[in-house]
């Protein structure tokens, strides 16, 4: 079978290379990877980012209910980990759940508005203790897999708005970036996330730490790194903006 060509490839110099080229199956798919935003995504597996605002004076009895009733909504889908926000971000708890595809997700959410139990024991009684809430749909990129620390410790999240382009553009440099972080071996990743429904051309890095002063001596000894230094440069020049997060694990975050 031909594939369909480039618009502009159907007309001009490059017309009767790219048609001819295109007759030999192998030959087609790398020119279509050449315009291609980057590795397809082949794994159905996805991960929901969900960030609730707690009304100040209700951030305890907020966690006491959650940690009462958890059971309830994990007995539907798999929890990744439950945090408090620390820095960047006041009266804030972020939550991961896993998805195997769209079709689990949905087929929870129904299941959810029909048990009484979780409508009764939590929800209705946790909706008025929240001002906000927003959720993400992301992917682990192709080159990371999830990693779940072995001890307790201090999460810190940093989120990376790229220009436009997709990995394509900028995902080689910002893959460099952090592998170079990787090996100053000061701290630990746990998952690099690509934001699927949500701010497009969007990263978020998932890093694991002792503690916050642990993380604060490992990052003044990176960016003495000459590698790290450069590393950095050269995907910062992709980057529109980046935020980082200090967050604590709950007493019942399946991530410590």
């Amino acid at each position: 079978m031909m594939c369909s060509l480039p618009s502009f490839l159907s007309r001009g110099k490059l017309a009767t290379t790219a048609a001819s080229a295109c007759r030999v199956p192998a030959v087609c798919a790398q020119m279509q990877a050449m315009y291609a935003t980057g590795p397809r995504q082949e794994d159905k597996t996805f991960y929901e980012f969900r960030t609730y605002t707690i009304k100040p004076a209700m951030m305890s009895d907020f966690l006491k209910l959650t940690k009462e009733n958890i059971h309830l909504r994990t007995a539907h889908s798999e929890l990744i980990g439950y945090w408090t926000l620390e820095y960047g971000g006041l009266n804030k708890v972020f939550h991961i759940w896993k998805y195997d595809n769209f079709a689990q997700r949905a087929a929870v959410r129904a299941k959810l508005s029909q048990d009484r139990d979780w409508l009764d024991k939590y929800l209705l009684k946790v909706l008025p203790m929240m001002d906000k809430q927003d959720n993400e749909v992301t992917y682990l990129v192709p080159w990371c897999k999830l990693q779940k620390p072995e001890k307790e410790g201090v999460y810190e999240m940093v989120s990376f708005q790229f220009k436009p382009g997709g990995p394509a553009v900028w995902g080689q440099a910002f893959r460099a970036a952090i592998s170079t972080h990787v090996n100053t071996g000061y701290t630990k990743l746990v998952g690099v996330f690509n934001t699927e429904y949500g701010l497009l051309n969007q990263v978020h890095v998932l890093w694991w730490n002792e503690s916050a002063d642990n993380r604060a001596a490992g990052r003044h000894i990176a960016h003495e790194d000459a590698r790290v230094v450069a590393a950095v440069r050269e995907s910062s020049r992709f980057l529109e903006n980046q935020k980082n997060l200090l967050m604590l694990p709950t007493q019942f975050s399946p991530m410590k």
